[in-house]
């Protein structure tokens, strides 16, 4: 008989500080600023100083890198879709 080999995924406490989000988008003038504006509503203590941005190698998507303060399934549920419903957000990891 065969062992079940499938691992369970990791169970996140919460709230869990220093969850990593990174959301990778169509580079554009505005794109940080709609990332942020977006991210604040969901967690209003956002440290915008932890943030770390990086271009794509021919600068045509950006990738946005921040830790955040989770404080449950139902709030990082709905900022991935409120990301995603921006129309400028490809990804969201």
């Amino acid at each position: 008989m065969a062992e079940n080999t499938e691992q369970e995924a990791p169970k996140i406490e919460f709230p869990c500080a220093d969850y990593p989000i990174k959301v990778i988008g169509r580079d554009g003038p505005d794109f940080q600023e709609v990332v942020i504006e977006v991210v604040r509503v969901h967690v209003p203590d956002l440290d915008i100083n932890k943030i770390e941005i990086q271009g794509s190698s021919k600068g045509t998507f950006t990738s946005i890198r921040m830790k955040i303060t989770a404080t449950g399934h139902e709030q990082l549920k709905a900022l991935h879709q409120d990301l995603l419903s921006t129309g400028r957000v490809q990804m969201v990891m």
